[in-house]
């Protein structure tokens, strides 16, 4: 390992997002006004509950036609900040083109670890896959993305065995995955200084929550990153195509003019790239 990937203030540099971009108040300031607009628009369920936890809930926008494709939004924040409250605003554009879109909330770090978190997000999958067909989606149609630590949530979710889960669940509960600026080698970020005190990952942790170490999955994962970003951002996102293989992971992008959070705008946005992405694995045409 290079001397640089030893570095506490590299890895802080590299992993400290905030700190990155000094304009980072202004855009969770907007992203929390359009979020609010789409909820007084939208008509959508608020806070269902899907797991026994205080946080685990869920918002559900409908789409107003049957048997809609699904797509479930993983917010990020390092697994211990923000809400799904501040990211209702990816709503409107798929909802528009008959998606349905669920976000879920999920206990912040330290209070859970990130085992737990991706634990709570398989209960919310299989939520929606159980309950989405009585609310107008079509279970066999749920796509998964996630943006930062939610594009590492993604990815833990598409190498889910879902039978194990439930008997009641199909092999392929998620047909695909768009991790947006994921995180898929956990062992630089459990050595990141201004993460290690709510993190607490362990060697061992590192190992069993690192996507990269684990066998492709049967389902496609779009991996995509700003170009603007972070070496490092931009290393994991490379790695996951090196590791998985192009079968597994047939897009594998960074994104022109993107940081880390504006990149995020390409989702809402219905010209952006990986709104186009989503749709696709979504099957709409």
């Amino acid at each position: 390992m290079s001397t640089s990937l030893q570095d506490p203030a590299w890895l802080d540099a590299q992993y400290n997002n905030r700190a990155r971009i000094p304009e980072h108040p202004q855009i969770f300031a907007r992203w929390a006004k359009a979020s609010r607009e789409a909820r007084q628009a939208l008509e959508p369920l608020l806070d269902l509950r899907y797991g026994p936890a205080e946080e685990e809930t869920l918002d559900l926008f409908p789409a107003p036609g049957p048997r809609a494709p699904v797509l479930v939004f993983i917010h990020g924040g390092w697994w211990r900040s923000l809400d799904k409250s501040d990211h209702s605003f990816i709503a409107p554009a798929f909802v528009r083109r008959g998606v349905t879109v669920v976000v879920p909330n999920y206990t912040l770090c330290p209070k859970a670890s990130i085992a737990e978190i991706a634990l709570q997000m398989v209960r919310a999958v299989a939520w929606t896959a159980r309950h989405v067909e009585g609310l107008g989606g079509d279970p066999r149609r749920i796509v998964v993305a996630g943006h930062s630590a939610g594009g590492h949530l993604a990815a833990m979710l598409a190498c889910c065995r879902w039978r194990e889960v439930g008997p009641d669940l199909h092999e392929r509960t998620v047909q695909g995955v768009l991790s947006i600026s994921g995180l898929y080698d956990l062992e630089p970020v459990s050595r990141t200084p201004f993460l290690k005190a709510d993190l607490r990952l362990t060697p061992q942790d590192v190992l069993r929550l690192s996507p990269a170490g684990f066998p492709a999955p049967a389902v496609p994962l779009a991996a995509v990153v700003g170009a603007d970003e972070s070496e490092e951002f931009r290393r994991q996102n490379a790695l996951i195509r090196s590791a998985w293989g192009p079968r597994a992971v047939p897009v594998c992008e960074e994104i022109p003019g993107r940081h880390h959070l504006d990149v995020l705008d390409t989702l809402a946005d219905p010209a952006g790239r990986l709104h186009a992405l989503a749709l696709e694995l979504l099957g709409v045409r």
